[in-house]
């Protein structure tokens, strides 16, 4: 069993300290656009991306402590002061600390794909949780979408086209494998370098929807 890693940087946010829904304009110091990533891991995509866009405020989750302490060292060893880490679930911390329409980009790489056809329908991405996502999205915001496990990225490209109020950025093409400008992760760097292909998807929210 994993022991516990106490988190004390300035970066690392306590949801249970804060409001429902978070003011993210007095914690960042700024109003600027907000983005999200879904299952940080050890931090190098958001790191990179971060890096690339000072003008927009990032917050990463993840359920693994290890993980946030390893995304906490990273982002200060590289100096980033926009972006704030969390230990949360997508959905609970969605729910308690997002406002609707707040969120200028989401992005999910390589969640757990859960590989065994029972277990499935454990998966983060369905069209359920697309739908459950939606209402937090602003107008233009993009979604993104990752995997390495190819059943998970032709089930969530067949099924985005049936999501109300998207639009797939890559059409014709349901995905590609290649996505031009987006940052690799360890995980995807090491996956590609067995040969395997990565595939992505990338949406745009082109309508308001009814408030939750």
């Amino acid at each position: 069993m994993q022991s516990f890693i106490q988190i004390d940087s300035p970066l690392y946010l306590r949801a249970e300290q804060l409001s429902s829904p978070a003011n993210w304009a007095a914690l960042f110091g700024n109003d600027n656009p907000l983005v999200l990533e879904i299952g940080a891991g050890t931090g190098d995509f958001v790191a990179k991306t971060a890096a690339d866009h000072p003008g927009r405020n990032f917050i990463a989750i993840d359920y693994y402590n290890k993980g946030c302490f390893k995304t906490c060292r990273r982002l200060e060893k590289l100096g980033l002061t926009n972006v704030r880490v969390l230990r949360e679930e997508a959905r609970q911390f969605l729910t308690e600390r997002i406002s609707p329409g707040s969120l200028a980009a989401v992005h999910i790489n390589c969640p757990d794909p859960w590989p065994k056809k029972r277990h499935r329908k454990r998966r983060l991405v369905n069209k359920e949780f697309l739908e459950f996502l939606l209402p937090y999205l602003a107008p233009g915001c993009d979604f993104y979408f990752a995997t390495d496990f190819d059943d998970y990225g032709i089930d969530v490209g067949e099924f985005m086209p049936q999501v109300t109020g998207m639009t797939n950025v890559l059409a014709p093409d349901l995905f590609r494998f290649d996505l031009e400008e987006y940052h690799l992760s360890r995980y995807m760097e090491k996956f590609m370098a067995q040969g395997k292909s990565i595939h992505y998807i990338h949406y745009q929210k082109v309508t308001s929807c009814p408030p939750i």
